[in-house]
Formats: structure tokens, sequence, C-alpha cells
């Protein structure tokens, strides 16, 4: 009855194997609500091999049958944390090709589209004086990932990158400042475009909706996400899947300059 017991050296592979996939599951979901499900799904699947191993044969039909049925209703509850792992695992099975200077040749797409050190500067400036002046914006600036989808929901600008456009766009009364500005290719590509909120329950009350939609973007896409609050004018960047508050405008622009090298 206990022959189960006995291991082999692939029987801990396996095993080895699964809680890797665990772990990667629980770190990519947790904070969000679908924890407590993923929790109670780990419990049910033990309690099935339990119940295989000591020859519970009723019990272990019944589960086996309770989790055939719920396998599509899964797919449709955890659809938003299942993309994003996927995301996740693409962008570093990604960044491993790319290394590889004869995929570079094969794939150029692969390479990321760079923005000057004068854009740059714009950017921070326009971003120093809406703090001042407490002008909430959002500001993407793509690198690999295209995000056609999410420039298809704003409307198109593709202008150059200067200060004083960005602070006319997110200027208060601008038809053009509830949004994402988009900026691709050293432009300006779109503007009042519209961005995925992230699903996470553990963050500071303090995080309004350009917070929660700069986080939920760069847990999707390898952006970097500048958020200007408007209501302290604090300056923060999102950058997978985390916020980092900006102390002064230097630090944004070593921050940003690092993914231009």
């Amino acid at each position: 009855m206990l022959e189960f017991l006995h291991f082999s050296w692939i029987d801990i592979l396996d095993i080895l194997m699964v809680a890797a996939i665990i772990f990667l599951i629980f770190r990519s979901i947790r904070g969000t609500t679908a924890i407590n499900i993923f929790i109670a799904i780990i419990i049910v699947l033990l309690v099935r091999v339990i119940a295989e191993a000591v020859g519970m044969k009723m019990m272990s039909s019944l589960l086996g049958t309770l989790i055939d049925m719920g396998a599509v209703a899964l797919v449709v509850i955890f659809q938003p944390e299942v993309r994003r792992f996927l995301n996740s695992l693409g962008r570093k099975a990604e960044t491993t090709l790319e290394r590889q200077s004869f995929l570079q040749r094969l794939v150029p797409s692969w390479r990321s589209r760079k923005v000057d050190t004068h854009a740059i500067s714009e950017i921070t400036e326009a971003c120093r004086e809406m703090s001042a002046q407490k002008e909430g914006a959002l500001i993407l600036i793509l690198h690999k990932n295209t995000l056609e989808d999410i420039i298809a929901t704003g409307d198109t600008v593709d202008a150059e990158i200067s200060r004083r456009l960005i602070m006319n766009i997110f200027f208060k009364n601008s038809p053009l400042h509830d949004g994402a500005m988009i900026i691709a290719n050293n432009r300006i590509a779109a503007a009042r475009c519209t961005l995925p909120i992230t699903n996470r329950t553990d963050l500071p009350a303090r995080y309004g909706m350009r917070h929660k939609a700069a986080l939920g973007i760069s847990e999707q896409c390898d952006a970097d996400v500048i958020v200007v609050s408007e209501e302290t004018g604090g300056i923060s960047l999102a950058r997978g899947g985390q916020l980092t508050p900006i102390e002064t405008i230097n630090t944004l622009n070593l921050l940003l300059g690092e993914t231009q090298e």
C-alpha cells in the first residue's frame, strides 16, 4: 500500500519540476485575488494524489471528475494571470535569444527602438515642469514590444518629441490629456491611449488610476512608464511590474538612459 514512498531519481526530478512550476505561478499571481483560488486548486490536487496513492478509488474518481470539469472554468478565471505569466516567460526567452548575434541579424526586429538623449531630456524636463504644476501625466516609452493594440485605442500624433508638445497634450483642458502617451521610434506615436489596470490588491491607497494603469501595462510588456501624479506632483517609473518613486529628474534621466544603451 505504501509503495509510492519508494522514490527513484526520476520521481525526485518530477517533484522538483512541478514544485518549480508551482513557485513560478505563485510568484506571478502573488498579491492578486486569484491567489486564494490557486491555493485551493493545489490542495485539491494534493488530496487527489494522496487518494490515488492509498487506493481510495471513489475519492480519486470524484476529484478527477471535478478537476476535469473545472479545467475550462480555470482558464477563464485565470485569463489575466495566464497572459501575464506567458508574457513574462516570452520576454525572458526573447532576451536570451537576442543575445545571440547571428539571431539578431536574422531577426532585426529583436533590436530595441532607442530614444536618443535629446528626446529623453525633453521628456524628463516636461515631467519636471508638470510635476511642479501638479498636472497628471502617463507616458509609455516603448522598446521591443510594439503595443499596436494599445496605440489603436488612442489618437495618432506622430510628432517629434518636445517638452512643449508633451505639456500641451497633458494640459488639463486638452482633449488628449486623459489617457496615456505612447513614444515609439523616437517619436510621439499616439495620445489618449487606454491601458490595462493591474489586478494587484497590495498597492498603497495613495496610488491612483494612473499608477495602476502604469503597473498593469508594465506587467505585460518591456516599456518604461512614467507617471506624474495630479494630486501630489510626484513622479514614478514603472518597469517590469515594479513602481519606483523618482526623487530627482537626474535619477529619471539615468533610469531611462539605462534602457537605451
